[in-house]
């Protein structure tokens, strides 16, 4: 495999990794705050800044500084994802029931918010790809390129995912009665259950 081929893989990878199913339920709750394609955009990219920081701080000390990570550390990584998730979920379902959901927001909690969840989601996962990388990737100057490129990637791909579905919501949003409800139960139960299967699946791997 070429150089060449490698960084588009980084950068396909990225891209991939931007539509996971956790990214995009937790960002999606997030955007139903802020609906419009800017203010989602936004959100998306503070949520891919977080991301970043983790996953290639995390990268590069597996890739220069041969730091093996344990596979404790990896689950609880997940669990903690799991754990966001559920929480997630029960505080979005909440939220809904209220007769005015935007009475808490503070500008400071609304740019902190996506950035940490960046954070946790960035521990997640990385190690492996990070891993693949150092084992396979004979270059390490291309190897670190490499985990640039999956990094950037993943915040392209989730900005412009975020601001594709920011329509949708916003129209949601724009509803009254049944639907609107029904699509934030839809929302916090399958988020719920998303954290669960997590848990699961970390406990019995």
């Amino acid at each position: 495999m070429t150089e060449l081929s490698v960084l588009l893989l980084g950068v396909g990878l990225g891209l991939r990794h931007a539509t996971d199913a956790d990214h995009v339920v937790v960002v999606s709750a997030l955007v139903q705050r802020d609906p419009g394609v800017w203010r989602a955009a936004r959100i998306a990219a503070l949520w891919g800044a977080g991301h970043t920081v983790a996953f290639l701080a995390l990268g590069l000390l597996i890739v220069l500084a041969d730091v093996r990570v344990p596979a404790a550390f990896e689950q609880a990584a997940e669990l903690l994802v799991a754990s966001m998730l559920i929480a997630f979920g029960a505080w979005h379902l909440a939220r809904s029931r209220r007769a005015n959901p935007d009475a808490e927001r503070s500008p400071v909690g609304a740019s902190a918010r996506p950035v940490a969840i960046g954070l946790v989601h960035g521990l997640a996962g990385s190690a492996g790809i990070a891993l693949l990388a150092a084992t396979t990737i004979a270059s390490r100057p291309v190897a670190v390129a490499y985990l640039v490129l999956v990094a950037l990637g993943t915040v392209l791909g989730m900005v412009t995912l975020t601001v594709v579905m920011s329509r949708p919501i916003r129209w949601t949003l724009r509803q009254t009665g049944h639907l609107r409800h029904a699509v934030a139960l839809f929302a916090a139960l399958l988020s719920m259950t998303l954290g669960l299967s997590m848990v699961v699946r970390a406990l019995t791997a």
